[in-house]
């Protein structure tokens, strides 16, 4: 069945907002729950699960696997990319998410969630400046617009106000590397698309293979391999949870490459960006939290920029990028700009 871009973007759109919802549930449990009744020397009970090497580790391996089943089904057209492309697309990915998780060391979580999401801005930047691509102005407003709107609705001094000795310099400059190792990620991603445009699957595949790899030496010459096997024996509950969130990141990440096989990093960013908003805005709704001026002011800026972005995608002819001369005999089928556009 041919379905319509404009449906289909949404139905990805809704799987990595879903998929990631119940994954960030899971994920709260695993990394912030506590397990087991034993008194710990600060006089907190139970351990908790710092192994991030192994937790990425358990679900890039699942996604592999999850990729290559789909490929088995469904075989594709071979895949050209470079291995080389991947490999480095894999280690930019890599580092984005360690970098992150050490910032969470020295930043209070509202800042670190208000720093990535920033992260449209590299990704358009460096999708420019690297990847070759063309954006509208419009395109350029409306992204700045959905950043400003959920920065203004998810900052709440309040929170941060009483953490001064968290904001360090250190924890900063993480999490510039982690956005820009996002730009970088979506900049390869981007010349991977216009040299040999792979499906999702086979970018999902090839992804995880790589980052399989490089995760599983870093483990070894840390000793994480060892250390979270023997915290998984002494509490089998850890293995349920890691299942979960497994299943619900590889559904997440097959819906995250199939939009950006088929839309573009710069349009995946953007839905991932505003995920998080709506996630609070779930919170809100469910929970009854009360919104102050600021935080309306930004939910508005968020709604109104994806209105004129479906509205423009759909009017304006943008510049064609430099890989759109690779496909003459596209006929009735989008620009890859004007499937950027639709969001």
């Amino acid at each position: 069945m041919n379905v319509p871009e404009r449906s289909r973007f949404v139905i990805y759109a809704v799987g990595i907002f879903v998929c990631y919802f119940l994954y960030g549930i899971v994920q709260e449990k695993l990394t912030r729950g506590r397990y087991g009744e034993q008194v710990q020397a600060d006089g907190s009970v139970g351990e908790r699960f710092t192994f991030a090497l192994a937790l990425v580790w358990v679900q890039c391996v699942c996604n592999y696997i999850f990729a290559k089943v789909l490929l088995t089904v469904k075989p594709q057209k071979e895949d050209t990319t470079h291995t080389g492309s991947y490999a480095a697309c894999s280690l930019t990915y890599l580092l984005a998410m360690v970098s992150t998780t050490m910032a969470m060391r020295w930043v209070p979580y509202p800042t670190a969630v208000v720093g990535k999401s920033a992260k449209p801005i590299p990704v358009m930047i460096l999708g420019v400046l690297i990847g070759r691509k063309s954006y509208s102005w419009t395109r350029y407003a409306c992204v700045l617009s959905i950043v400003l709107g959920v920065i203004l609705f998810m900052y709440k001094e309040g929170k941060v106000a009483n953490l001064p000795a968290e904001t360090t310099l250190l924890g900063e400059v993480l999490l510039f590397l982690s956005l820009s190792m996002d730009g970088l990620t979506g900049a390869v991603q981007e010349r991977i698309r216009a040299a040999s445009s792979p499906s999702g699957q086979q970018m999902m595949k090839s992804m995880n293979f790589w980052s399989t790899l490089m995760l599983g030496f870093a483990m070894l010459l840390t000793g994480e391999v060892k250390e979270s096997l023997h915290f998984a024996i002494r509490h089998p509950e850890v293995w349920t949870h890691l299942s979960l969130l497994s299943l619900c990141g590889a559904l997440g990440q097959f819906f995250i490459f199939l939009t950006v096989a088929n839309f573009g990093p710069l349009a995946c960013s953007v839905v991932t960006t505003t995920r998080k908003f709506f996630t609070v805005l779930c919170s809100v709704l469910l929970f009854g939290n009360v919104l102050i001026a600021r935080q309306w002011l930004g939910a508005v800026l968020v709604f109104a920029a994806l209105f004129v972005d479906m509205l423009y995608g759909k009017k304006q002819s943008p510049a064609a990028p430099v890989s759109s001369k690779k496909h003459p005999s596209d006929g009735g089928k989008l620009s890859e700009e004007k499937k950027d556009l639709i969001s």
